[in-house]
């Protein structure tokens, strides 16, 4: 079948890719999995770890596997929304005729890395919005479109440490998947210490360009999600909404606010990514568990108590996970009691 040739392609093209970032990036195997699957499913990464644990390397080596406009923008306290966007500028021609002329700014490229994101201010931030969502910025009452496809992959800082301003809640819901960087193991950060203190350093070279992540992107949309998995996944995500009918006493008790549909979103198109890889023409239930975290985590607003005990937000979706059932049964009488 046509279909089954598409996703072999697919497969090898991930793989590919996957491949291709391995050269530069020792271990973080999730995180690699997790920024590819945004990518093709059309939405933007969060990555949060403590400075050194690789971040705009990751991101670089995703640039040099693909074929594809790349720039990166070093957020910090003074720089202001025109510095990322853009501006008019006046122009004289030969016959001295003065007019004005847009001048496109780093943001119109098609991969954007947005390093150390909430060092800026939330002005400058919030810029980043429209360009995000719409795929577009508008300027002066003028809109300019932004070539496709466009992949912002943002990098940040715990909020703790000094000097950052954390990222508004719109901005956030705007992420496709927020993950997180963590240390690596012993026999990882032996193998960065051979790759980067001998002479010579392993590169990525580009092994697809815009056409094959178009195809992959259509490919992930066409793939089916039966009912039951969609109405599983809803719940998920209604489990997020403290006080109501499906909300875990976790989030009753730590929550402030929960997912928006976007969550939704993230959680089916994640899952089709997941299923193609495994060869799967249907998402299931454990495709979507495997989604949870990274999808719904910055989508978690803890309130005061959950804030001042620390809690974790994938504390919270790991014990959504184990006490949503597979199946609907009883829904009308929990939400008749709910």
């Amino acid at each position: 079948m046509e279909i089954e040739k598409r996703a072999e392609q697919f497969r090898e093209n991930f793989e590919r890719i996957r491949s291709e970032i391995g050269k530069v990036i020792v271990g973080h195997e999730d995180v690699i999995e997790g920024v590819l699957t945004a990518l093709l499913s059309g939405g933007h990464v969060l990555l949060e770890g403590v400075p050194g644990l690789g971040k705009t390397m990751l991101v670089r080596a995703l640039s040099a596997s693909l074929d594809l406009q790349f720039t990166r923008i070093q957020f910090t306290p003074d720089l202001m929304p025109a510095d990322i966007i853009g501006t008019n500028l006046i122009e004289e021609d030969e016959e001295g005729h003065k007019s004005f002329k847009f001048q496109p700014g780093p943001l119109f490229t098609q991969i954007l890395l947005a390093d150390e994101i909430n060092r800026a201010t939330p002005k400058t931030q919030s810029a980043l919005l429209e360009a995000m969502q719409e795929r577009r910025v508008t300027v002066a009452g003028t809109t300019y479109p932004l070539r496709e496809p466009y992949f912002v992959l943002a990098t940040q800082n715990p909020i703790e440490m000094e000097g950052t301003y954390p990222l508004p809640e719109a901005q956030l819901d705007r992420f496709f998947f927020k993950l997180l960087t963590l240390y690596p193991s012993l026999g990882e950060l032996e193998e960065i210490m051979e790759r980067t203190t001998r002479g010579e350093e392993p590169e990525a070279r580009p092994v697809a360009g815009a056409e094959t992540l178009h195809e992959m992107h259509r490919l992930v949309r066409e793939i089916v999600v039966a009912g039951h998995v969609r109405e599983y996944a809803m719940r998920l995500v209604l489990a997020t909404h403290p006080g109501g009918a499906y909300a875990s006493e976790s989030t009753n008790k730590f929550v402030r606010y929960g997912s928006s549909p976007r969550g939704g979103q993230a959680l089916l198109l994640a899952g089709k990514v997941r299923a193609l890889l495994e060869g799967r023409f249907n998402v299931s239930f454990q495709d979507i568990q495997a989604a949870a975290r990274p999808a719904l985590r910055h989508r978690l607003i803890l309130n005061f108590e959950g804030e001042a005990e620390n809690i974790s937000p994938d504390s919270i979706i790991d014990e959504m996970v184990r006490n949503t059932p597979l199946q609907a049964e009883g829904r009308a009488a929990r939400e008749k009691t709910g």
